[in-house]
Formats: structure tokens, sequence, C-alpha cells
């Protein structure tokens, strides 16, 4: 019995001592509830972040971002370090702003407004401008 324990000693030291090393990097697991908008949420954060992608790899975008001085690469490493609400909320702001541009239906909105309260005057009376008003 005696040998069995000279021996089992530094076999059990030495197996104490690589278990605490092997335990020791292990960060603790948190278990948590996956709710069913997170699932739902993965397929739109990945079509979000692939939007913006292709939003800065297009060539004008690329060319106005080196116009003021942001390097290109550099802004879609951030824009991939974004969380989810991040990127999800950049997509859809991306989507909903104006496209540049817009003189042309500026001047119509504008004519089209003029047009219609002139009408309005001249149906109440208060101008004579369009001689097709019946007065």
């Amino acid at each position: 019995m005696k040998p069995i324990r000279t021996t089992a000693k530094p076999v059990s030291w030495l197996m104490a001592i690589l278990m605490m090393v092997i335990a020791a990097p292990c960060p603790t697991v948190f278990a948590a509830m996956v709710t069913a908008e997170t699932i739902l949420d993965a397929d739109r954060v990945a079509d979000a972040r692939a939007y913006v992608d292709a939003v800065l790899s297009r060539e004008e975008v690329t060319s106005a971002l080196t116009a003021q001085g942001i390097d290109v690469r550099e802004a879609m490493l951030r824009t991939r370090a974004l969380s989810d609400a991040e990127i999800l909320s950049l997509a859809d702001r991306m989507e909903h702003l104006p496209a540049g541009g817009g003189a042309f239906e500026t001047v119509l909105v504008v004519g089209l407004i003029v047009f219609l309260v002139l009408l309005f005057t001249d149906i109440a009376g208060a101008t004579d401008i369009f001689p097709f008003v019946r007065k």
C-alpha cells in the first residue's frame, strides 16, 4: 500500500496543478433565455451589414469619403465594429435619407404650390389670373 501512495502523491499533485491551469483561463458562463426577437433580428442585422458595406463600397461614396479625408478601409472597419442595434439604426437612416440632387423636384413642387395658391385665390375672387375659372 505504501508504494502506491508514494507513486500516487506526486501524480495527484501534478493532476491538481494541471486541472487548475486548464480551468483558470475559462471565463464564467452565464445562461440566458434567447428571445424570439433576437432570432428574428439576426437576419435583419446581416442584411443591414451587407447594405452598409455595399453603400460604402460604391465608387461615388468612396470618392466623397476620400475628399473629406476619411480612409475608406477605416470607415468599413468601424461600421463592422458597430453593435446590432447601431447597424440597424444606421442602415435605416441611410435608406431614408435623400440621395442628393432634387433641384428639379423642388422647382416642380414649388411651381405646383404657387399654381394651386393662385388657382384658389382666383376661385375665391381675389385675383383674376386664369381665364378658365368661372366667377
